[in-house]
C-alpha cells in the first residue's frame, strides 16, 4: 500500500514522505490514527505543502542546532498554571504548553515532539528540561513553574 505520511512516524520517516508499507499497517494504524493518507495523483499535490510546513519549524543543519540551543540556553522560561494548596497542579504541564511558554518567552518555536521531560510535571518549582534539536545536539533549559493568580 503506498501512502503519504502527515506526521513523523519513528523507523518511517517524516511528513509529506510518500511510503510503501504493508496493507494491515496502513489500513489498521496510520490512516485511522491521521498519521497518514491514501496516495492518489491529487493527494501527491499536497506533498508539496506538508514539506513546506515542516521546513519551517525543522533544524536545518548542526550550525542551526547550535544556533537554537545557544537561544535556548540563556532564555528564562515562566509558565503559569493553575494550583491548589502546596503548589500541587491541577493536571500536569506537557510538552504542547511548554513549547508556547518558550515562543511567549521570546524563543524559537518548538516542535513539542522533541521536548524530553524525566516525568510529568505535576507541582510548582524550576525543572530542566531538555530538547532534542539534531542528531548530536540536545540543549537543556530551566522552566519555572508558577501558580495562576
Amino acid at each position: 500500500m503506498k501512502i503519504i505520511l502527515t506526521n513523523e512516524v519513528p523507523n518511517l520517516g517524516a511528513p509529506g514522505d510518500v511510503v510503501e508499507v504493508k496493507d494491515g499497517y496502513g489500513r489498521n494504524y496510520l490512516l485511522p490514527q491521521g498519521f497518514a493518507i491514501g496516495w492518489t495523483k491529487g493527494a501527491e499535490k499536497q506533498v508539496e505543502t506538508i514539506k513546506r510546513a515542516r521546513a519551517g519549524r525543522e533544524i536545518r543543519d548542526l550550525g542551526h542546532a547550535n544556533e537554537v540551543k545557544g537561544k535556548l540556553e540563556g532564555l528564562k522560561v515562566t509558565l503559569s498554571a493553575r494550583a491548589g494548596q502546596g503548589g500541587r497542579l491541577f493536571g500536569s504541564v506537557t510538552a504542547t504548553e511548554i513549547a508556547d511558554a518558550v515562543k511567549a518567552a521570546g524563543g524559537p518555536v518548538l516542535d513539542k515532539r522533541k521536548i524530553e521531560l524525566s516525568g510529568p510535571i505535576k507541582t510548582t518549582g524550576g525543572y530542566q528540561v531538555q530538547i532534542k534539536l539534531h542528531s548530536d545536539v540536545t540543549a537543556k533549559f530551566n522552566l519555572n513553574v508558577v501558580a495562576a493568580k
